[in-house]
């Protein structure tokens, strides 16, 4: 049974009548923008303890700070001696902390989640660049409302400019990828990143249900594995990264996440490069 009132909210949402007209009410209504007005405002302070308990954060790793807004307060950064990163050079590191699941494309840079089949060039509307990734592999990484929202960077790399793309705010949560292309019609952001291990990478990040932005550090240029690239603000959120083909492989324990979700941690080495 799920005990979790959000996730029953999400799934009222997506998976009933009723939920589905509401779902579109809120989403040609102002509700969400209300709702991130309030975040960001002194009055939300009052949900950061009870936000706290329910998901049982422990706040050792962000120190004594007193935040002015909830999203001030979701969007906190780590104490740097609490930010681990395997920097071996053939190591792939974890952008983020979240849930970890991994598809392999097919020879038409596609991919199926959940029911719904997911083209490359439909996620960057760039379908020359979707070619270079046939027969690659698609990591998607879902954050929660719990986990730190702060991504890095996953190798020594060059960031080209930012591609912005403009769309709607649904649910990640599994139950939204089975009724709805997610991916595909949220607000996103990506940046291709030539890698100095990996080859060219593509990153994205996906906004989801309340979260009205997403804010990377710079518009492009070269940075270090481990640095910081963003943040989300507000709610749950999904990076995805797509590899091209033979450039890297799962490490052993995470193999199984061709399967099922796997938690993973910011920096942590997740696979290791192909010698070509």
């Amino acid at each position: 049974m799920n005990n979790n009132p959000n996730n029953s909210f999400i799934t009222f949402l997506y998976q009933t009548a009723a939920g589905r007209m509401i779902l579109k009410g809120i989403m040609k209504s102002g509700v969400l923008k209300a709702a991130e007005k309030y975040a960001k405002s002194e009055s939300s302070k009052h949900l950061i303890p009870w936000f706290i308990s329910e998901n049982k954060i422990d706040m050792t790793e962000y120190g004594n700070y007193s935040y002015h807004s909830y999203a001030e307060f979701f969007s906190r950064q780590k104490l740097r001696k609490y930010s681990k990163t395997d920097f071996s050079d053939k190591h792939l590191i974890s952008p983020c902390d979240g849930f970890l699941s991994a598809y392999r494309l097919s020879d038409d840079s596609s991919f199926a989640i959940k029911g719904s089949r997911y083209r490359v060039s439909d996620l960057l509307n760039d379908s020359e660049l979707a070619k270079r990734f046939k027969n690659g592999i698609c990591l998607v990484f879902r954050l929660e409302a719990r986990d730190y929202h702060r991504y890095c960077y996953i190798d020594d790399c060059y960031q080209h400019d930012s591609h912005y793309i403009e769309g709607e705010l649904h649910s990640v949560q599994p139950i939204a990828l089975e009724n709805y292309p997610v991916f595909a019609l949220n607000r996103r952001l990506w940046n291709l990143l030539e890698t100095k291990n990996f080859g060219p990478i593509v990153q994205t990040e996906i906004g989801a249900l309340l979260v009205g932005g997403f804010s990377n550090n710079h518009p492009n240029g070269h940075f270090i594995k481990g640095e910081e690239m963003g943040r989300f603000e507000l709610h749950g959120s999904t990076i995805t990264l797509l590899i091209e083909k033979n450039r890297i492989e799962l490490i052993d324990n995470l193999e199984a996440a061709f399967k099922h979700e796997i938690k993973v941690r910011q920096g942590e080495w997740i696979a290791s490069a192909i010698n070509q």
